[in-house]
């Protein structure tokens, strides 16, 4: 922190003038012509935290997406696919045993599986031929997504929240003061704060497996130089089994929090894919703390741009992206190599 405080003064500077002002909106109490330029504090703070829970769901998505296309250099368009047949997966079973955990859990594994099947019998064969993965997978993409529809057909489902994550909890945010002075204080859905908790433990979790620990070594030693690693006796494919089979079980995982306070229809798998692309391009490729903020900085975009710009809410994002390939482009995060 210290050290990009030194090199890029006026960021940190202009970085902590924003944080600043963000912490004044949120705890203050606003006056009428506050009101007048924002709009209702209800509503600024509502959409403030969808966007940070949308963005801990594009953090589920686009952390397995960069492992894959960050780190192991797969371009997997059908990643897309791989979350909306995970929600569909943790919907049947959530469905057949009553148990959210249980939803989670299998669309982990069963997508996961299908990840190793992807890797073993599609990726292995295709190894830095980016134009065959990327026809590939778009193919895969449109194969899955006809037998989804052919499965489920286009009817919207939503994974049922678990009563103990079910109702509002409240925050220490006023929102608006009564005619007598009492505070009136910011209710949000307790399941969309459970699981940005999830997300964030999981993005620490990653973080350090991928930098402290002997497993995070190898798989940034074989895509640096696999013929070295291989030298030295480890299984190489074998590790990127792993890898691709976790960064699609991530995908599985997050179609179910998707379901759980969204909801699951055609065409998700695309409008998924698009984000996790955008937030990989805006973060940096192979960077988990990139992907966070990709992710971040993607749902607010997303949140604030339909409350207060929706005729242009869908080019917001794109908009971002552009201006970071242009003023950085290897993202705002980018692993050094």
């Amino acid at each position: 922190m210290s050290d990009f405080m030194g090199r890029r003064p006026i960021w940190s500077l202009a970085i902590l003038i924003a944080v600043a002002l963000l912490a004044f909106l949120i705890f203050a109490v606003w006056t009428p012509w506050m009101e007048l330029t924002f709009g209702r504090k209800r509503v600024f703070l509502s959409a403030l935290f969808n966007g940070i829970t949308l963005g801990g769901l594009y953090f589920l998505v686009a952390s397995g997406f960069t492992l894959i296309f960050g780190l192991m250099r797969n371009v997997n368009l059908a990643h897309g696919s791989l979350y909306l047949f995970g929600g569909y997966v943790g919907y049947s079973i959530g469905n057949l045993t009553g148990s959210w955990f249980a939803a989670l859990i299998g669309a982990f594994v069963i997508v996961a599986l299908a990840g190793m099947l992807m890797q073993v019998l599609l990726f292995r064969w295709m190894e830095g031929q980016d134009l065959r993965q990327t026809l590939v997978t778009i193919g895969l993409s449109i194969i899955v997504a006809d037998l989804l529809l052919w499965g489920y057909g286009g009817d919207t489902f939503q994974v049922t929240t678990p009563d103990w994550l079910s109702g509002p909890i409240q925050l220490p945010f006023v929102v608006a003061l009564r005619s007598n002075g009492e505070a009136v204080m910011m209710t949000y859905p307790l399941v969309r704060i459970a699981i940005l908790i999830g997300a964030i433990i999981l993005g620490i979790a990653m973080w350090l497996a991928l930098n402290r620990t002997r497993i995070g070594m190898l798989v940034r030693a074989g895509v640096d130089d696999r013929d070295m690693l291989s030298a030295t006796g480890v299984r190489v494919q074998l590790v990127f089994i792993m890898v691709f089979a976790f960064g699609a079980g991530l995908a599985g995982l997050a179609g179910v929090v998707g379901g759980t306070f969204q909801s699951l229809q055609p065409g998700e798998d695309t409008k998924i894919l698009l984000s996790s692309l955008v937030v990989v391009i805006v973060g940096g490729m192979g960077s988990i703390p990139g992907a966070a903020m990709g992710a971040l900085i993607v749902g607010l975009a997303e949140q604030f741009g339909s409350v207060y710009m929706p005729t242009y809410a869908v080019m917001l994002t794109f908009v971002i992206m552009v201006v970071v390939l242009a003023i950085r482009p290897q993202g705002l995060a980018a692993v050094r190599r």
